[in-house]
């Protein structure tokens, strides 16, 4: 394949350069995968205005985020395992969403470390937190992301437990891969994966191994999760994280209309719609049908974002028009990670930006800021 033209095929090159188990961490869902397969699905069934003889001239996708200048309104999603698709995949993905003038967010479950991102970029970044049952873990990495100049702290409510990842079960999921025999033949299938792998040293958790009492490796991932990650997690924990944090803080994770305003009530900067890519509550509604709702019931309280399914440029023209003042992608972005390293990740944001201008115009208009419902077809999309 020599000519990349959209997110999928990155997404085809990606699944033929990247190791099966991280491959299918990165591209599934929870149980039947219904909730994951809408997230995609729904953004189709929205449908565009076209309209002729308007100036198209001098467009623009610029925007802010919380205050914070983008190119678009996307940012970076948070995901866990990033550097398994690709060898330093966070330190790549950093940079490239640096030199595009995006915003990147550091998984807590990262391969590289906050101040790998930190030495490597010189500049300001998210990091995304998950409530532990070892508070001063958490309290050392609230602490570590401040050190790092982080401009933002990502809590992600929606993982108090893991839910059921069919294909990471039957993979065995371990970072670094276990050498067993059905892994070794996959690997050597992957050369290009392979070697870059040898060339670094970061095969581990960055920002937990090492950083908590008796955890010098990791076997599996949902084993550690299910004794680490804290079900009691409440909003008085959210209270606690705001005022040791002390920043501009976003709430990712939240699906329901109560929810949304107890967030709103919390004094976050912005919450994010969001089933967590599907691969939390299967038979959860997708990301952009819960947001119209969302947005309603806050109003100007708090911005509100959303991910999930967003695979094109239209995607996150159609989520801003439905009142979403920022989207997040993670598969999108992890697509050209795995295909083509850094290159892959800023072409995927080439292609993004490409047809969320493209589209903003043929829908007439030159500014995002003047988008609303407006340009979609009633009926097609909720309400």
């Amino acid at each position: 394949m020599t000519t990349i033209t959209n997110i999928e095929d990155l997404r085809v090159l990606a699944r033929r350069r990247v190791p099966r188990m991280f491959y299918d961490y990165a591209d599934s869902g929870s149980w039947t995968e219904g909730t994951y397969r809408a997230n995609e699905a729904d953004f189709q069934k929205i449908k565009l205005r076209q309209r002729v003889a308007v100036d198209m001239d001098k467009r623009s996708t610029a925007v802010k985020m919380i205050g914070i200048d983008a190119a678009m309104p996307v940012a970076i999603a948070p995901t866990g395992l990033t550097g398994m698709q690709h060898a330093d995949g966070e330190i790549l993905g950093a940079l490239a969403a640096k030199r595009f003038g995006i915003p990147f967010t550091l998984s807590t479950m990262s391969i590289c470390s906050i101040e790998d991102i930190a030495a490597a970029t010189q500049a300001p970044f998210w990091f995304q937190l998950y409530v532990m049952k070892d508070r001063g873990f958490i309290e050392r990495l609230i602490d570590r992301a401040k050190a790092a100049n982080c401009s933002a702290l990502v809590l992600t409510l929606d993982l108090q437990i893991l839910g059921q990842r069919h294909k990471d079960l039957k993979n065995g999921l371990t970072a670094p891969p276990r050498l067993t025999i059905p892994n070794l033949i996959n690997l050597a299938t992957k050369p290009r994966w392979c070697l870059g792998m040898l060339g670094t040293k970061r095969r581990q958790f960055g920002n937990i191994v090492g950083h908590v009492s008796g955890v010098e490796n990791m076997g599996s991932l949902s084993e550690w999760t299910a004794k680490q990650f804290d079900p009691k997690l409440n909003w008085g924990d959210v209270e606690w994280i705001k005022q040791r944090w002390g920043g501009k803080l976003i709430l990712k994770g939240i699906m329901d209309v109560e929810d949304a305003r107890l967030a709103a009530d919390s004094g976050a900067d912005a919450l994010i719609v969001s089933n967590h890519g599907g691969r939390q509550l299967d038979g959860a509604q997708s990301s952009i049908e819960a947001l119209p709702a969302i947005v309603a019931a806050v109003g100007p309280r708090i911005e509100v974002w959303m991910d999930g399914g967003i695979r094109s440029g239209q995607d996150v023209l159609k989520a801003w028009a439905l009142g979403a003042r920022g989207t997040m992608i993670g598969r999108a972005f992890l697509y050209g990670l795995g295909a083509m390293g850094e290159a892959g990740v800023t072409r995927s944001l080439e292609i993004i930006q490409r047809e969320l201008e493209l589209t903003m115009a043929f829908c007439g208009h030159t500014r995002l800021q003047n988008v609303g419902k407006d340009i979609l077809l009633p009926g097609s999309f909720p309400v």
